[in-house]
């Protein structure tokens, strides 16, 4: 297996590699930003991208926030963007529900576990949706509820739900999983926005939305498709989106099993890995997902300009 190229500090290695591409997807949490925290010489390295003629696209596979959010959030840390040049598992999991899965006429409404994001993503494809953020589902089972529950009763199980989503829930409690548990045993589509097991946040890492599916994963005995990366129907609807030359294309990312994976197998023509994130060294230079290279952090693309 290759090596990958190690370039920070190699300026002409640098501008060899930027010269091959003319899209750079890239994953935000760990290469751009850590929680609130924007990276030193990030808006310089997009800027320098930009002046070479390069298309930028944000990748992300945190389900928190919508694309209008992440708009709003990158140019609150001085990252000029537009909400087209942003694509969300949020957003992607929209669009599969919408315009993709074939439901039943009366099984059209979705189960969220998750936060605003998705529910505005789903607005945004007028899906109608219950769960997420509503105060209702943000409290205790009672014993009540149980009775309920396994009784059938409409109060608590729609029955026009037909998909069950789960993504990075803030207030995931029992009450929610018992919901979502028993709408998949009735037959509903079991889908997540993505599987990462954690999320780098303040320089060290937490739960992610993986495992907000991993109870239930337990409890039904499948896995959830997942519309976030690395799976490739994200990629296939990027590319659809944008309309790009794959193998003028990198991807920029800090964790090897999800953004390395996703260039990888989506075959770009580029990967590029940065050591700001979740990967270590030694999982890009030793493990069984390798980028075609990596830097330190990504503002070491400075090193190359011209």
């Amino acid at each position: 297996m290759t090596v990958p190229r190690y370039l920070t500090g190699d300026g002409a290695g640098i501008e060899e590699f930027l010269s091959k591409f003319d899209v750079f997807l890239f994953d935000c949490d760990g290469v751009l930003w850590s929680g609130d925290h924007l990276f030193p010489g990030t808006v310089e390295t997009l800027d320098l991208l930009r002046s070479k003629g390069k298309q930028v696209v944000f990748v992300t596979n945190n389900s928190t926030k919508s694309r209008a959010d992440y708009k709003k959030k990158l140019e609150t840390l001085g990252i000029p963007a537009t909400t087209e040049e942003i694509f969300s598992s949020s957003y992607s999991a929209s669009i599969y529900i919408s315009r993709i899965l074939t439901l039943p006429p009366t099984k059209r409404k979705v189960f969220v576990l998750g936060e605003t994001g998705i529910e505005q993503e789903l607005r945004s494809e007028n899906v109608p949706f219950i769960g997420g953020t509503d105060p209702a589902f943000r409290r205790d089972i009672t014993p009540q509820d149980y009775k309920l529950i396994a009784a059938g009763d409409e109060s608590l199980l729609d029955p026009e739900v037909g998909v069950v989503l789960v993504g990075l829930d803030f207030h995931l409690n029992y009450l929610k999983l018992a919901l979502a548990y028993h709408y998949i045993r009735r037959g509903a589509v079991f889908l997540a926005t993505n599987i990462d097991s954690t999320l780098p946040n303040s320089g060290t890492l937490f739960p992610g939305a993986g495992s907000m599916s991993a109870p239930l994963i337990l409890m039904v005995g499948k896995e959830p498709v997942s519309l976030g990366k690395p799976n490739q129907a994200m990629m296939d609807a990027i590319e659809g989106k944008f309309r790009f030359d794959r193998s003028r294309a990198c991807m920029v990312g800090d964790r090897a099993n999800t953004d390395i994976r996703f260039g990888l197998e989506g075959k770009l023509g580029g990967t590029l890995g940065v050591l700001t994130g979740v990967s270590s060294k030694e999982e890009f230079v030793d493990g069984p997902i390798r980028p075609a290279a990596y830097l330190d952090k990504l503002s070491d693309l400075l090193q190359g300009a011209k």
